[in-house]
């Protein structure tokens, strides 16, 4: 702006104007009218650009005023002075076109003010909006750091529990070990005092002749009794929470019968081949340092009795998962995994290696699908049809106990149950010696 107005001064566009104002004033009586009216023109055109020079002067300090600064000065002089100087026809414009113009500025001026403001506003509010959802994220960051501090709790407490779980069941063998050898020094007392003059040892007294009885043998029949619970209870509930779990993915209640009673075959697999391996690594340990008074085999046994939370769980249940994975006779969805029913299988695992510490050890009888009904071993499904001979599937094992059945299966019964068993697989499942079959427990 300093450098148009610097040019505008060193011009002297004035003084010209001046100059042809005074020569045209004194021959203005000798010209005629074109010539007046020529000189009239320049006149006018020399001043338009001395206005063309000064609007421009005009917009370039408004400019460097900033948005709103010189507003005030510009309606009160410049508009009045525009709507002064221009003449326009009557017929087309009022003679207050100069005043609606002022006032169409200023409207315009107000409205944009009032636009500024309420921008401003909302924009504010944002803002505070903005505020308030962080300070909500906050504090909703704050809620699950604390809930999940409270999980982590959680779950340390249940590591307690099992813990004292644990604890608990070996007290349990404690008392009842502490509670046979009493009943054993008892007798032992009784003889002593006996005034019979031939004493004889019968083979009732004492489950061990001549020497004092292990842990396991002192324990068997409550071992054997609590282990025949656990099973029953694995199948009254645990087998219900697995199956209410896997129907949520498969619809065909046969697929997840046949799961589950795979899944307890292969636990009592992989339990036994653990607890001969186990039992194997035990032998050759104690085999060395070994004296006495009872067998080397009744020391190992007794060692597993005491130690069975040495069994490695988890290896057998990851065989298990593998060995169903690949079994021909269950379809199992790709968007489910058999991981979902691992804490069934492994309680399943546990039981089977704990009934092997048994004299005699428990185990399943075996099953093929097609087989021949039996009411000695099995107890027939609700669903199933009462008047077929044969074994469509199995929903649980039989537990045996040498030979005998201590504990009946469950099995469902349908006609053309040997063609079915063939369209699915051509090899039965087996868990235990090929003489024994596998039932349902009910």
């Amino acid at each position: 702006m300093a450098d148009t107005l610097r040019r505008l001064v060193n011009s002297s566009p004035y003084g010209v104007l001046q100059d042809k104002l005074e020569a045209w004033y004194k021959d203005y009586h000798v010209f005629s009218c074109d010539q007046n009216l020529n000189r009239c023109c320049e006149l006018v055109e020399l001043t338009s650009k001395i206005q063309g020079q000064l609007f421009t002067i005009l917009n370039l300090t408004a400019q460097e005023g900033g948005h709103y600064s010189g507003v005030d000065t510009l309606k009160s002089r410049l508009l009045p002075w525009l709507g002064s100087c221009f003449t326009i026809a009557a017929s087309s414009v009022s003679s207050d076109t100069s005043l609606s113009l002022i006032q169409e500025s200023m409207e315009k001026d107000r409205k944009i003010r009032e636009l500024s403001s309420a921008h401003e506003s909302d924009l504010q509010k944002i803002e505070d909006r903005l505020c308030s959802t962080r300070i909500e994220l906050d504090t909703v960051k704050q809620e699950l750091r604390v809930a999940q501090d409270q999980v982590d709790l959680y779950k340390r407490k249940l590591d307690v529990l099992d813990d004292y779980e644990r604890q608990v069941r070996i007290l349990r063998d404690e008392i009842s070990f502490l509670t046979a050898e009493k009943t054993v020094l008892q007798e032992r007392l009784v003889r002593s005092r006996s005034p019979s003059p031939l004493p004889r040892r019968s083979r009732s007294v004492s489950p061990v002749r001549g020497e004092s009885p292990t842990r396991a043998q002192l324990t068997s029949s409550s071992r054997h009794a609590r282990l025949v619970s656990r099973f029953s209870d694995l199948y009254a509930t645990e087998r219900l929470e697995s199956q209410s779990l896997l129907r949520r993915y498969i619809d065909d209640l046969e697929t997840v019968q046949r799961i589950l009673f795979i899944a307890v075959v292969e636990s009592f697999q992989a339990a036994k081949l653990a607890y001969r391996q186990f039992k194997s690594r035990v032998r050759k340990t104690l085999s060395s340092t070994h004296i006495g008074p009872e067998s080397l085999e009744d020391a190992v046994v007794d060692y597993i009795v005491r130690n069975l939370d040495l069994y490695d769980v988890q290896t057998s249940v990851n065989d298990v998962i593998n060995a169903m994975n690949v079994n021909p006779r269950i379809s199992f969805p790709p968007e489910v995994d058999f991981v979902l029913i691992s804490s069934f299988i492994r309680e399943a695992c546990r039981i089977g290696f704990a009934m092997q510490t048994l004299d005699p050890p428990l185990d399943l009888a075996f099953s093929s699908d097609g087989e021949l009904y039996s009411d000695v071993k099995y107890r027939r499904s609700f669903d199933s049809e009462f008047t077929a001979p044969l074994v469509a599937y199995h929903v649980w094992p039989a537990l045996l106990e040498g030979d005998a059945v201590i504990l009946k299966g469950e099995a469902v019964t349908r006609r053309g149950a040997l063609w079915r068993s063939r369209s699915r697989s051509s090899s039965p499942v087996r868990s235990g010696s090929p003489s024994r079959t596998f039932v349902s427990f009910y």
